[in-house]
């Protein structure tokens, strides 16, 4: 089950890359001085992205669990 644990630490390490990526993006949002609306459609672009890299994260760390189980 070796293959499982890389698989998922890869799986795990680009779910992480996205969280850093959506946390980039609402930076640069808040930098550039939007007006309200415009901060809250970047922030909500942002939160898609966090929200489908944080289960990408959970699924990697899943597949590295279930990976030192079986192994």
């Amino acid at each position: 089950m070796d293959w499982l644990i890389i698989i998922g630490t890869i799986v795990a390490l680009a779910g992480l890359a996205g969280l850093l990526v959506s946390a980039l993006k609402v930076i640069r949002a808040r930098r550039a001085g939007l007006d309200e609306a415009a901060l809250k459609d970047a922030v909500r672009a942002a939160m898609v992205l966090n929200m489908g890299a944080f289960a990408l994260s959970a699924l990697g760390l899943m597949m590295v669990v279930v990976g030192v189980i079986l192994a």
